[in-house]
Order: structure tokens, then sequence, then C-alpha cells
């Protein structure tokens, strides 16, 4: 229990920190992390394969890509994308080791020799799962706090066009 305890507070000084757009705005908010970090991710929509996670981060010598199913709903994509940058948030791409396999399929085009880390969300029980969960679902509450209504419609229907 003490272990959980401390999770919650490192994640929520963590989500506390960010400098989240209001309304909120997914897309918005991975354009300025990005800006920050001063490299780009880049989110890439592909289609849902059997046995494959639903995310994958996908980091490279150049940048940053977030892998996230384009055939499911727009809350469901919000959700997946905060979960991968919440890996970046938390430093987990630097200590994880490579699934090439998903990328290889989901990237053919991307050689297996310039991918240095892959992050696959499949098994929520690993401690960096649970923390990137942790997090991007503090993202979310607190963006909700910030301008419910708004950010409610937007991740329902997506934003209007």
């Amino acid at each position: 229990m003490r272990s959980d305890k401390r999770l919650w507070q490192r994640c929520r000084r963590l989500v506390d920190g960010l400098d989240l757009p209001r309304p909120f705005d997914t897309a918005e908010f991975i354009a300025r992390l990005a800006e920050d970090r001063d490299r780009p991710i880049e989110l890439v929509p592909v289609s849902a394969r059997p046995h494959l996670p639903c995310g994958l981060l996908v980091t490279t010598d150049r940048a940053d890509r977030i892998l996230y199913p384009a055939d499911t709903t727009p809350l469901h994509q919000q959700h997946i994308q905060l979960h991968e940058v919440a890996h970046l948030l938390c430093g987990h791409h630097e200590t994880s080791g490579a699934a090439t396999s998903a990328v290889a399929v989901l990237l053919p085009h991307l050689p297996p020799a310039l991918v240095r880390r892959v992050l696959g969300r499949t098994v929520y029980t690993e401690p960096q799962e649970e923390e990137a969960e942790l997090v991007a679902s503090l993202i979310l509450s607190r963006a909700a706090l910030a301008d419910p209504e708004q950010t409610r419609l937007r991740s329902l229907f997506g934003p209007a066009r």
C-alpha cells in the first residue's frame, strides 16, 4: 500500500506541473510537449491488429512516434495517445526494451536498426504501464476539471470541424 501512495503522489506532482491547453486538446498538448522537448512527436493512426498492443510508443534517433488505432472511438484514441505520452513524461522510453516485431508489422518501412525503443501496451500489471495509465487518467481528470463540458464533448466526438 505504501508504494501505491508514493506512485500516486509522484504521478500527481508530474501532472500538476504540466501546462495543459484550455480548452484541452490532445493534439495541441502533444505539440507543446514536443516543442518543450525539442523533439518531434508524431501521431500515427494504424489499423488495429489482433495480438498487437492497442498503442505503441516508438522512439527513433530523430523522433518519437505514437501509434494508435484509427478504428476506435475518439475517447479511446485520446486515452491511448495520452498513455503513450505518459511513458515519455515518466522517462520510460529511456529504459525500455525493444519490441520490434510489432513495429515491423505496423511500420514496415521503418528500418529496425533505426528504432531505439518500443513500448507497447499489452500487460497492464507492469509498473511502467500502471504509472502511464495513472498519468494519462490524471491528465484527463485535470483537463475535465478545468473545462468539464468542452473536454467531455471533445473526448466523445472529437474536435469541431
